[in-house]
């Protein structure tokens, strides 16, 4: 039986998931980390880090928190700068999105649900 509990590092524990701690794709001996309702990221953006291609057609709800530094999240919808450590940017099914590091930067991110 695997356990219902865990904890560990953020930076550490996603590091063979690129930063995706809880999710559908964490392996279910990982216990309570393996959901099929939300997935949880942790990740350090070195400065000038960022996602060349947009998502497509995503269907989730996705949060970014900003922890620390500054990061750029562009939508299809607009674009929102996180420079201020709490700020955070929150979007829907249906929108895509890319983002960039414009200084190094440590950003939280869950999406729901967790797909395949």
């Amino acid at each position: 039986m695997t356990a219902n509990w865990s904890q560990g590092n953020a930076a550490e524990d996603g590091s063979a998931t690129r930063g995706w701690l809880v999710g559908h794709f964490i392996d279910p001996s990982e216990g309570v980390r393996s959901s099929k309702d939300v997935e949880v990221k942790w990740f350090n953006h070195p400065a000038g880090d960022k996602r060349v291609e947009w998502t497509s057609d995503d269907q989730r709800t996705t949060l970014v928190l900003l922890v620390q530094g500054n990061f750029r999240v562009d939508l299809t919808e607009g674009s929102a700068a996180m420079t201020r450590q709490g700020d955070y940017v929150m979007w829907g099914p249906g929108i895509d999105h890319s983002w960039e590091a414009v200084e190094d930067s440590v950003v939280m991110t869950v999406r729901w649900p967790s797909q395949t």
